[in-house]
């Protein structure tokens, strides 16, 4: 089983892109703050979604949003310029939440539709696809945790 789940920060705006077929691909990055012993540090993973989910991400997400994600994992390596081989690994996003719910709950975004998006994976909970995010009564809000100032995060 290939499967991962992460809580973190974006650290860049996603960047939407389509593939030659039509297909919507949005790459951006996550830092996930790791406790070991008694010290911090950051843990950095590059993202992909596609379709759906990845215009989601470009619409509603920015640098700085706290996020809870889940995905798989997927190798790949190529040649850089200079001839040497590389390999990488991304997070595949199979779904995408938004994890610091009292601000988008607050007024304070872009919704054009004046609907919280704070869950999307480009499928409703009975696996059948769908065009926009649930509402807000469609799911469960857990709320919590703490706000984070996107102002106040180092990337």
């Amino acid at each position: 089983m290939n499967k991962v789940f992460l809580s973190g920060n974006l650290t860049r705006d996603p960047e939407v892109r389509y593939t030659q077929g039509g297909k919507a691909y949005a790459r951006m990055g996550i830092a996930i703050n790791r406790r070991y012993k008694e010290k911090e540090s950051v843990d950095f993973f590059n993202l992909v979604a596609w379709e759906k989910t990845a215009e989601f991400c470009g619409r509603y997400l920015r640098k700085g949003s706290r996020v809870l994600v889940e995905g798989r994992l997927q190798t790949n390596s190529y040649e850089n310029k200079d001839g040497v081989k590389v390999n990488t690994v991304e997070i595949w996003v199979d779904n995408i939440e938004f994890a610091d719910s009292k601000r988008a709950d607050s007024g304070d975004n872009d919704f054009s539709d004046n609907r919280p998006a704070n869950n999307y994976s480009g499928k409703n909970y009975s696996g059948n696809r769908q065009s926009a995010p649930p509402r807000k009564n469609d799911y469960d809000d857990f709320g919590g945790g703490e706000i984070i100032d996107p102002e106040d995060t180092p990337f």
